[in-house]
């Protein structure tokens, strides 16, 4: 399996049937290396309606027909926009044919904003627990710390972790080493940073301090084998 980083919170699992798309922001995202008109992925999983998280979706999925799996309301919002959707909600796993999809709380907001300036309510944020060719990803999404991160940490035996560092919207690089403790994946990468300045940290320097598993900074573009 082959797991890159694409800026912000866009993530790319290369199974060895499937490719998945996680947060697929691109367009606008100067530190996105994609290109959204060659994608071709088979689906896209979503963790909440913000813009810089649902980001190429819609135009991806109706050139590709990939399905898209996202929270509830966001779903039904795609669905009706007349892409391949399956709604989740927190705490519900499914099984696909590219793997299982389980969706966990996360402690943020979810506000979509249309071509015509309309806010859609996005339903309840989510991080996603991914698995897929023997491995577990843990992917937060936008989220504070919160204390139920032991929980996923000791019911999974997560390989590979995406932690947001950003700081005000999200979780600093603090408390995301917390978050790295008590989940206690094998491998922790951090995301949501660096995108805009108000989110400017230092992700070489937070990997140096992951105490719970390796550290690993990928610059967007780059990607890690499981």
């Amino acid at each position: 399996m082959k797991v890159s980083f694409h800026g912000q919170s866009c993530v790319k699992v290369e199974t060895t049937k499937h490719t998945i798309l996680i947060d697929p922001f691109i367009s606008g995202n100067e530190t996105s290396d994609l290109d959204p008109n060659v994608q071709e992925p088979d689906v896209i999983l979503l963790t909440h309606g913000h813009n810089d998280h649902v980001g190429d979706t819609i135009q991806i999925a109706e050139r590709t027909n990939c399905l898209v799996v996202a929270p509830n309301e966001l779903a039904e919002y795609l669905g009706g926009r007349g892409l391949n959707t399956h709604p989740m909600h927190i705490g519900g796993a499914h099984t696909f044919d590219f793997g299982k999809v389980k969706l966990t709380p996360a402690f943020h907001g979810s506000m979509f904003q249309d071509e015509e300036g309309n806010l859609i309510y996005g339903g309840m944020p989510a991080g996603i627990l991914l698995f897929a060719d023997g491995q577990t990803i843990y992917h937060a999404g936008d989220t504070g710390l919160f204390s139920d991160l032991k929980l996923i940490g000791e019911m999974n035996q997560i390989d590979l972790a995406f932690l947001p560092i950003g700081d005000n919207f999200t979780m600093g690089p603090d408390d995301a080493l917390i978050a790295a403790d008590w989940i206690k994946a094998k491998k922790v990468v951090p995301m949501h940073y660096n995108t805009f300045p108000l989110i400017e940290q230092d992700g070489k320097a937070f990997c140096e301090q992951v105490k719970t598993g390796d550290g690993i900074h990928l610059q967007p573009g780059e990607a890690i084998e499981l």
